[in-house]
């Protein structure tokens, strides 16, 4: 959510008149991310968010806002994209895709503590099941297949030890994907960036104990792959340490009984959950490198630290996550 793309307050008004918002009264860009520029957009109708894809095309960005439209329609909390009077949700602005997208209400809860997991479990899996009669497909663009082309990009920046160890974990997460059990794991759209800060808790809500979850937001890495996959990297951003990347027990246990109350997770689920913690890991350790060593220039970009996922893979590595069952008694 950097601003690599300018646009004038002129531009966005032009659109949303096109998109039947009326006049747009301000445009105000957003600090944080690194995919795509993002503005807060506000009309007379509303307040709205308007993305322009940086690295995304006109080609895949359909799965990603029909995917967010589909699920708004069933019911779960998520920006929904705005249409034109022919139904499009994909638009152009200076030549680049674009969206307009409802904006949520509430903030991001950076410190989370065991209420807040709760809320975020129980809704991935009410997202994971709506998803299931999603009409469209498309891969998870930053799965394996991305690791094994981006992992000789970036090695060369690290020093032996973190070399050796991003080469062994994806020898590791290669024969892991190659097995029978990783084969029966469910599968179908993903969000697969749902961290903290991809998340929005309303605190004005009325007559509701603890917090509210009002949204899950940018779903701009989401693609077809294992809902355990996408349960793992929620894990590793939502219940852990983040000073030392270790696995807090008590938010862990009450984040899956959260998620289970909901879909109970199948045998080949509870048996690869150590391994898919390690591949949410290895996959936002390599992006962050790739990231970090070869940056885009923006106005407004801050690149995240690479070395905050190689800790919690070495925790991962170290630390397997302890039987499911025996979490519940942390919770």
């Amino acid at each position: 959510m950097a601003v690599y793309t300018k646009v004038s307050l002129e531009e966005a008004q032009a659109l949303s008149r096109e998109l039947g918002l009326g006049e747009a009264s301000a445009l105000r860009g957003i600090e944080g991310g690194i995919e795509n520029t993002n503005y807060f957009m506000s009309t007379v109708e509303g307040e709205y968010v308007l993305t322009l894809f940086e690295r995304l095309s006109f080609e895949q960005l359909p799965y990603y806002l029909y995917l967010m439209k589909h699920l708004a329609q069933r019911g779960i909390p998520v920006p929904d994209p705005v249409a034109n009077r022919d139904g499009d949700v994909l638009h152009t602005v200076q030549g680049k895709p674009a969206s307009v997208v409802t904006r949520l209400a509430g903030r991001s809860e950076l410190a989370p503590g065991v209420a807040h997991g709760r809320a975020v479990g129980a809704m991935l899996a009410r997202m994971h099941l709506a998803g299931r009669d999603f009409n469209r497909s498309q891969p998870n663009l930053r799965g394996l297949a991305w690791w094994n082309e981006t992992v000789p990009v970036v090695k060369p920046y690290l020093d032996p030890p973190q070399a050796a160890l991003l080469q062994s974990e994806l020898a590791f997460q290669n024969h892991v994907a190659a097995s029978s059990a990783y084969a029966a794991l469910p599968r179908g759209p993903v969000h697969a960036d749902l961290f903290r800060d991809n998340v929005m808790f309303d605190s004005g809500a009325d007559g509701q104990a603890g917090p509210v979850l009002s949204g899950f937001f940018d779903f701009y890495f989401a693609g077809d792959d294992t809902w355990l996959f996408d349960l793992a990297v929620c894990l590793n951003d939502w219940c852990i340490d983040l000073a030392t990347g270790a696995t807090d027990a008590a938010r862990t246990a009450a984040f899956l009984q959260a998620y289970e109350s909901v879909r109970p997770l199948t045998g080949p689920e509870r048996q690869l959950l150590p391994a898919m913690l390690r591949a949410g890991a290895l996959r936002f350790w390599i992006s962050r490198l790739w990231d970090f060593h070869l940056p885009r220039a923006a106005d407004m970009l801050k690149a995240h630290d690479p070395s905050h996922f190689e800790r919690v893979l070495r925790e991962r590595v170290a630390h397997p996550l302890a039987d499911i069952g025996q979490l519940a008694v942390c919770a």
